[in-house]
């Protein structure tokens, strides 16, 4: 298990100003740079922390010609998941990766606010937001500047939306349709929850991002109306028509007939009992955490409860390759920072032991542990 705790030193980058470049000879601006040389200014203005300079970047770009809705989508949303790679690579800090996506919200207000890229509503309106506990909120912050651009009339909700403070939006405002934003698959119950909610009210549902799965699996399972894969298509998906109107008289229950074993509901609320029993033991299992500092031993308490949250999403989807998926992803993670991802294996082993007398869950700690022994031994016969 893993102390996280790695230190990089910010790149450096010449900081860029805001105002409008000088004309040529001819009187007209010099053609916008190409996306990837735009990516590379931003990208350095942010790992130095210039704000100014990314911001300088966009607006130059926008004055120059440059589509306001590529500068949000192949730019700035492009530089963003190299910040989330560069992360989980620990190339960067958690205090960069921070840093960096607050600079880059900023860019897309300056995006947004900039005359270039405003328009009035000529469609309907579409209310954005995140699904509760979600607080990676710039995908839907980048798709509600997108609809905007488009036409559309958006109400923005933000980071964290509960489902009845949502509902009740609907209920004053009367959109033609919710857009639902999720990264992280741990909040799919959520989810769930607040696609039943609108739906209910008679509002449909598009939903996206990482956390409804390749090719919108989770989005299919748990019955939203639409699904897409970043907010290009999404914008598209609205563009095309109305959304289907919602199914009287659904309820979240018929999607997942599977949570009748209940669990899902008991591994959910045991959280905190299993991450304390499982790191008390988890000292003999792995003697090397003997040695671990006050803040690694924090970071494996962090570690095993999301390891219990993401096993009560698969048992909640009842789809063992999310875990096994995350399992991996973690692995990845562990290995970049010096960790032996092997460490995980007596974790699971001792979760395991925990939930001995429910079948779904030890199915799936089980086939995880083997996804990710199977990974570790490949990853040795390479090595050699």
């Amino acid at each position: 298990m893993s102390p996280h705790d790695t230190t990089l030193a910010p790149a450096t980058a010449p900081s860029t100003a805001l105002s409008t470049p000088p004309a040529t000879a001819t009187g007209h601006s010099a053609p916008a740079p190409a996306p990837e040389e735009l990516r590379t200014q931003v990208w350095e203005s942010v790992m130095a922390f210039d704000e100014t300079g990314a911001v300088g970047t966009v607006l130059r770009a926008l004055d120059e010609g440059a589509s306001a809705e590529d500068l949000l989508l192949d730019v700035i949303a492009a530089v963003q998941g190299r910040v989330g790679r560069e992360w989980a690579a620990n190339r960067i800090t958690v205090a960069q990766e921070h840093a960096a996506t607050a600079i880059n919200d900023r860019a897309v207000a300056a995006v947004a606010l900039h005359p270039p890229a405003r328009t009035e509503p000529t469609r309907g309106r579409v209310t954005v937001a995140c699904v509760d506990g979600e607080w990676h909120a710039l995908p839907a912050r980048l798709l509600a500047e997108v609809l905007r651009i488009r036409g559309w009339h958006v109400d923005y909700l933000g980071a964290q939306v509960p489902a009845p403070h949502l509902v009740a939006h609907l209920h004053r405002t009367g959109p033609d349709a919710v857009a639902l934003s999720g990264s992280l698959a741990t909040r799919l119950p959520a989810a769930h929850a607040t696609i039943t909610a609108c739906q209910a009210v008679g509002t449909p549902v598009i939903v996206g991002g990482a956390a409804f799965g390749p090719e919108g699996r989770y989005a299919r399972l748990l019955g939203a109306d639409a699904w897409a894969p970043d907010a290009r298509a999404a914008a598209d998906e609205l563009a095309r028509g109305p959304l289907p109107r919602p199914r009287p008289g659904h309820q979240a229950v018929d999607d997942l007939p599977h949570l009748d074993d209940q669990e899902y509901t008991l591994v959910a609320r045991s959280r905190p009992r299993l991450v304390r029993a499982v790191f008390h033991r988890l000292e003999n299992a792995y003697p090397a955490m003997r040695g671990y500092t006050e803040v690694q031993r924090e970071r494996t308490a962090e570690d095993l409860s999301h390891i219990v949250e993401f096993l009560a999403a698969a048992l909640y989807t009842g789809d063992e390759d999310l875990f096994r998926g995350f399992l991996l992803w973690t692995a990845g993670v562990l290995d970049a920072r010096g960790v032996p991802a092997a460490s995980l294996l007596p974790a699971l082993e001792l979760l395991e032991r925990e939930l001995q007398d429910f079948p779904r869950t030890t199915a799936i700690l089980r086939a995880g542990a083997a996804g990710l022994t199977r990974t570790l031994l490949t990853a040795a016969g390479t090595a050699e």
